[in-house]
């Protein structure tokens, strides 16, 4: 089972789509590790510089809609060789999602009022995530303040994360 936690990287947008995080260029690339180093490449955010942010960060909490656009496997591919295995937004667009928990990745989503909340104290300061998967429970933690969070996960997508995707699901299963 891949690892959720680490340093937070915030990305304070909406509608983040699957061509800024990974450009179609990229798309003929035939290994996940070539995609390693264009993740988020297209992204234009004030304060964000790529490829720093993503090579010091694990986590993304994000806004609504994370994910649409192009149906792609190439986006959380791209996530999961930069070690970024979870995803944290108000709500991600439906096949974006799946392909998420397909690739044994995490796509969570906590209320608005929740994400705001995170957003307002802890955006901008080293932050890190804990995440424990058997309460279903989310540590948020800085300079000595923390922020607990529970959240919904399905048991197939618990399923999916703990046998590391749906190849391995597959595998355990059938």
């Amino acid at each position: 089972m891949k690892t959720f936690n680490g340093k937070i990287l915030f990305l304070d947008r909406a509608d983040i789509n699957t061509d800024e995080i990974i450009p179609a260029r990229y798309l003929t690339e035939i290994t996940k590790e070539a995609l390693q180093p264009h993740l988020l490449d297209d992204l234009v955010l004030d304060g964000f510089t790529p490829p720093l942010d993503v090579e010091i960060n694990s986590v993304i909490v994000t806004r609504a809609n994370f994910g649409c656009g192009s149906s792609r496997e190439h986006a959380p591919w791209a996530l999961e060789v930069n070690n970024m295995n979870i995803v944290i937004a108000e709500s991600f667009a439906r096949i974006f999602k799946q392909n998420m928990f397909n690739c044994g990745m995490m796509a969570v989503e906590l209320d608005a009022a929740d994400i705001d909340r995170l957003f307002n104290k802890f955006s901008g300061k080293e932050t890190t995530l804990t995440t424990d998967m058997e309460k279903k429970e989310f540590l948020f933690s800085c300079e000595g303040e923390d922020e607990r969070l529970t959240f919904a996960i399905s048991e197939f997508d618990q399923a999916l994360v703990k046998a590391g995707g749906w190849v391995g699901y597959a595998n355990d299963n059938y």
